[in-house]
């Protein structure tokens, strides 16, 4: 998947693409015309980097039902001819994502738009699931037969219908087919359930992987052949070390950690760390010298690892190195350090954001550390942050640390966030925005009675309702 093209935030679509609560504010005051090709866009190009860690399907689907907005654009792209040429699941999981929000909103038409598609779209898998989430047990019943004729009736067939029943996220489809009167649709189902089950079983068998009789040098071993077939096995390995080294085993771990070859290195590092030995240190400083780059990158985890006192004394040592173990020291820092070391967090984060942008993922650590320490000097580079973000989730985090570090959070940023894409934003909207703007107790309201909020965010606003009724 290419990386999405994000338009600039100040921007109608930079807005929505980012799901910022000031893109459905805006939306809804944009020419209508205007915010429906922005929304079309958003939904039908989906604008994340990571679209298991943010969320935007309930956001487009409020802002739709706000605009009284058409599907016949996401009607066009699940049924054209892309559909049979690019079958990734991220070209039209968001679509149906929302197709599902706008079903349990009770829009008779997204329902149909999705039955359709589960009975003859290339994603068709994506949009059971959402049916599973909604549908009537009539309206699932009748898609058995259509899936179901995806599967030829032979060995291969039935080998591939096994493999989606097992990994099927929602089982419900499948459980109410295995009861199904119709005997076609009913042993079918049953089959490839037991037929799922015993794979599950031949696959523990057939485990490749650590036995109990292993020791040290066998699991070291484990870990390089995983690195020359390009498989990063330092952190199992390194769980299989706890559980099996000895002090006497101290040498030759040490050895590895000082010279042994990419994966046992890796393997061992993290071991070391893991387990506060005090050479442990000075071995990361080592590796990151003069290791090749999977070693550089396991000794830098390794010591982002390491939870002891002499860690973060070496963080505080280390933060001005301009390499990967400086960047590293700032992290070590914004988790484990204390007021003495904001300085040197303000500092890592300012250079993050200069040096590679608002969406590095060291920002994610930094930012949380500002809060954590209420570094009040961060909050311009906060608030740039969190504008400038195309990840949901990381202005979440910046939201949160401006609520320990800017006084006028409540006032400004905390408002839009009640109409966030994400839930852990808007909750903490819903603790911090000043009341007095007109908006916000009506957004408070709708929240409070909207049945597709999630649960934390519905308590968080009940929670601040109640507080703000016995206050007056």
């Amino acid at each position: 998947m290419f990386d999405p093209v994000i338009a600039p935030s100040g921007t109608l679509l930079g807005l929505l693409q980012r799901g910022r609560g000031d893109g459905t504010l805006h939306a809804l005051t944009a020419p209508r015309a205007e915010a429906l090709a922005a929304l079309d866009e958003c939904v039908l190009h989906d604008p994340r980097h990571d679209w298991q860690l943010e969320n935007r399907s309930l956001y487009y689907a409020r802002l739709c039902l706000d605009l009284d907005g058409g599907l016949a654009a996401v009607e066009a792209h699940l049924f054209g001819p892309d559909d049979v040429l690019d079958t990734e699941e991220n070209r039209t999981g968001l679509a149906l994502s929302v197709l599902g929000h706008l079903a349990s909103y009770g829009r008779g038409d997204a329902l149909a738009l999705l039955r359709r598609y589960a009975a003859q779209g290339s994603n068709w898998a994506w949009a059971l699931d959402e049916l599973a989430l909604r549908d009537d047990d009539a309206g699932l019943r009748a898609l058995a037969e259509p899936v179901l004729a995806r599967f030829p009736a032979d060995a291969a067939g039935d080998a591939e219908l096994a493999r989606v029943v097992r990994d099927a996220f929602e089982p419900r489809p499948w459980r109410l087919w295995a009861d199904d009167l119709r005997p076609a649709v009913r042993d079918r189902v049953r089959a490839a359930r037991d037929a799922a089950s015993f794979d599950r079983w031949q696959r523990q068998l057939d485990s490749t992987g650590p036995r109990p009789s292993w020791g040290v040098r066998a699991i070291l071993d484990w870990a390089q052949q995983g690195a020359e077939r390009g498989v990063q096995l330092q952190a199992p390995a390194a769980r299989c070390l706890l559980a099996v080294a000895g002090p006497e085993d101290r040498p030759e771990l040490l050895e590895a950690a000082r010279s042994g070859p990419d994966g046992a290195r890796a393997a061992a590092l993290r071991h070391l760390a893991d387990t506060g030995d005090p050479l442990a240190l000075d071995l990361v400083d080592a590796a990151v010298a003069d290791g090749s780059s999977v070693v550089q990158e396991a000794a830098v985890d390794a010591f982002e690892r390491t939870r002891s006192a002499a860690a973060v004394d070496a963080a505080r040592a280390w933060s001005h190195r301009p390499d990967p173990l400086g960047a590293a020291a700032g992290r070590v820092l914004a988790l484990r350090g204390d007021a003495r070391d904001g300085a040197l967090v303000l500092a890592a984060l300012r250079t993050a954001v200069r040096t590679e942008g608002p969406d590095a993922p060291t920002l994610w650590t930094l930012v949380d550390g500002a809060g954590r320490l209420g570094i009040g000097c961060a909050a311009p580079v906060l608030r740039h942050v969190y504008r400038e973000t195309a990840s949901s989730s990381l202005r979440g985090r910046a939201a949160r640390a401006l609520a320990a570090t800017d006084p006028s959070f409540a006032a400004g940023f905390a408002v839009e966030c009640l109409w966030d894409c994400e839930e852990t934003t808007r909750e903490l909207a819903a603790r911090h925005a000043e009341t007095g703007d007109a908006r916000v107790a009506e957004r408070l309201r709708r929240l409070a009675a909207d049945p597709a909020e999630e649960d934390d965010v519905q308590l968080a606003v009940r929670s601040r309702i109640a507080t703000d009724k016995s206050a007056a």
